[in-house]
């Protein structure tokens, strides 16, 4: 039976949820948009999130395990997601996986189900809790997020700040039943970002200095999730020195506040064999080092 998800991540069957951890990670730095701008890396870096979001479940690694790509139609993963369309292949694998295999479960009534062959209890039954999973970068910024529910896919807006595991409310995209119709809950989950960490309203990520630039100061350009910063570096900067970008973090809907960007230095080492046989000289003469003590 293929179980292409595996192909996706680059591990075996077998593989550990360290190692799936692990794959998913360097996978992720290696195709984030930011990072690859080729043609294809973001539809890969799709796939990539997707496929980690399943085998990093437990219960749904287990559905996958017992029935393989026979839950993609007998696709494998990567010729699945291609022929999604631009939809939300999040959306769409939350359908599959959400109540067994082939099933729409993963969206349950609040009611408490149905009330009989005759109809529903309420209104509420015709309302339908599920999950989505949106950018990290949407989840800061706001913007639209395509959604495919019941076939149909249409955009929803995405406030800029919202937390994980708020809710939202759709009005109007729930079940419908005798010229009424009930509204979608969305409980929100925000993807990891290779890049960045967000703790509340504040960012954390780090950039590369040139060593000369750490050993005597300059400026440096910084991608933020809004535009690129020219940042002024001081003198003797070490590594892992942080600086704050104030403004360029993430806002609090409830009061208006913009939180800030923290940024970590890494300095960068030139290969000692690219340096002049002069400067290596100098270099060994004049820095002091644990073996000199």
């Amino acid at each position: 039976m293929s179980k292409s998800l595996y192909e996706t991540l680059g591990v075996s069957q077998s593989a550990s949820a360290d190692e799936i951890k692990k794959a998913y990670r360097r996978l992720a730095r290696k195709y984030h948009p930011d990072i690859n701008k080729e043609a294809g890396a973001e539809d890969k870096f799709k796939e990539i999130n997707a496929a980690y979001e399943i085998l990093s479940d437990e219960k749904k690694r287990k559905q996958y395990d017992m029935y393989g790509d026979n839950m993609f139609g007998g696709q494998n993963f990567h010729d699945f997601a291609s022929s999604q369309g631009g939809a939300d292949l999040n959306d769409i694998l939350r359908n599959i996986f959400g109540g067994g295999f082939g099933g729409f479960g993963g969206f349950g009534g609040r009611g408490g189900g149905f009330g009989g062959f005759g109809g529903f209890d309420s209104m509420q039954e015709l309302d339908v809790n599920a999950k989505i999973t949106i950018p990290f970068e949407t989840a800061v910024l706001g913007g639209k997020h395509k959604l495919s529910y019941n076939g149909e896919t249409f955009d929803i807006k995405i406030p800029a700040g919202i937390d994980q595991n708020e809710k939202m409310r759709i009005k109007g995209k729930g079940r419908a039943f005798q010229g009424h119709q009930g509204d979608l809950f969305l409980t929100v989950h925000i993807a990891p970002s290779p890049i960045y960490k967000r703790d509340g309203i504040n960012l954390e990520r780090s950039f590369d200095v040139p060593l000369k630039t750490a050993l005597f100061g300059g400026k440096v350009k910084i991608p933020t999730l809004e535009k690129e910063v020219t940042m002024k570096v001081a003198q003797d900067t070490k590594q892992g020195q942080k600086f704050r970008l104030k403004g360029y973090g993430a806002i609090n809907r409830k009061t208006g506040e913009k939180g800030d960007m923290y940024v970590s230095a890494n300095v960068i080492l030139p290969k000692v064999d690219t340096l002049s046989s002069k400067l290596k000289e100098l270099m060994k003469s004049e820095l002091i080092g644990d073996s000199d003590a």
